[in-house]
């Protein structure tokens, strides 16, 4: 984890940070991807996914009531302009240290490089198979339309692919290009940076599966909630 002094040395218009939270214990985290219920904004269902927003108020995380989510087509060209509603996070899952340490680490960088208090936490599991490969940025390379974005990588089950990139420009080469591992907390400004992650193929089992959390400041709390 970066200490303290690099975080306050982090530049927002230039820099991207990539962290290793060891202090997270993944066990305890992974059974909250196994039953999680499919995209159903994506038609080919490889995509599972919940979504909470969160607030903090007088050093105390808040969990915020349930609301919608909505991006632009200037930011997601396949689900653009388009309303989506998803089931919120197990309040168990919210309630453990583990979970709530991300959640921290993300509103650390938040408040060097926005205004805003509150956050989008998106717990997603992309799934693959022999038959079918999975796709964690269907829109492509894109930005999500929010001050800063964090993604931490809890799994890779028997999968190959899933390399995260980050550019300055659509058509140039990515500036950051890596495979983010278990533990891996990559923060960057979705000002700044596009970004992208390349599609996953399963390996020697039938089926592989890649979970994230996908943090946002802000959470893109739809105006319709």
């Amino acid at each position: 984890m970066l200490s303290s002094l690099t975080k306050q040395n982090f530049n927002c218009v230039t820099d991207y940070a990539l962290e290793i939270i060891n202090s997270v214990n993944l066990d305890r985290l992974k059974s909250y991807f196994d039953h999680l219920p499919v995209d159903p904004y994506l038609e080919e269902h490889y995509r599972f996914r919940r979504l909470s927003h969160f607030k903090v108020s007088s050093n105390r995380l808040i969990k915020l009531s349930h609301s919608r989510f909505f991006q632009s087509k200037e930011y997601n060209p396949l689900l653009g302009n388009v309303v989506r509603e998803y089931p919120e996070i197990d309040d168990a899952l919210v309630e453990l240290e583990d979970f709530q340490k991300i959640v921290w680490e993300f509103f650390e960088f938040c408040k060097l490089c926005s205004t805003f208090d509150e956050i989008g936490v998106h717990q997603i599991r992309t799934t693959t198979s022999c038959q079918k490969i999975g796709n964690p940025a269907p829109e492509g390379i894109h930005r999500d339309g929010v001050d800063l974005v964090g993604i931490f990588c809890v799994n890779r089950e028997s999968i190959e692919g899933g390399e995260t990139h980050l550019y300055k420009f659509k058509d140039e080469p990515p500036v950051f290009a890596q495979i983010l591992k278990k533990s891996d907390f990559l923060v960057f400004s979705d000002r700044q940076f596009f970004h992208y992650t390349s599609p996953i193929k399963v390996t020697a089992s039938k089926s592989g599966s890649r979970d994230v959390f996908v943090l946002t400041c802000p959470g893109l709390i739809s105006a319709s909630r």
